[in-house]
């Protein structure tokens, strides 16, 4: 079982008040991504309908993220998705532990509950 020790390939964005949103590189980093690194209180975000990275934005211990801070992981998704190039991009986002992988489902595959929509341009943060 020491496949849980196995960190995903993922690309690391640091944002303001110390949170930080990871994006998956492949169907199988996402995976791990969602259902194995994700805290169950993390935000989850993938861009709606379409192919992309499953982005995690991990909370400092307690903290809460701001409306601009989740927008922020949103247009991650939405760059890290083949809607890259689109002008504003649905992005579903919920808690990670409402994230799951239905049996036998491909890698990348996820099922979600009590998700929102939220609409953004897709970017990434200011380096």
């Amino acid at each position: 079982m020491k496949e849980r020790n196995v960190q995903p390939d993922c690309w690391k964005y640091a944002l303001p008040g110390g949170f930080e949103a990871l994006a998956g590189k492949t169907d199988a980093d996402n995976d791990q991504l969602s259902l194995r690194v994700a805290a169950p209180n993390d935000l989850w975000f993938h861009v709606h309908g379409l192919p992309g990275s499953h982005v995690v934005l991990r909370h400092p211990d307690g903290e809460t993220p701001d409306a601009a801070t989740i927008k922020a992981a949103a247009a991650i998704a939405a760059w890290h998705s083949k809607a890259r190039s689109a002008g504003t991009v649905p992005v579903t986002c919920t808690e990670a532990k409402h994230v799951g992988k239905p049996r036998g489902a491909k890698p990348g595959s996820v099922t979600v509950k009590r998700e929102k929509t939220i609409k953004v341009r897709p970017a990434l943060p200011p380096a």
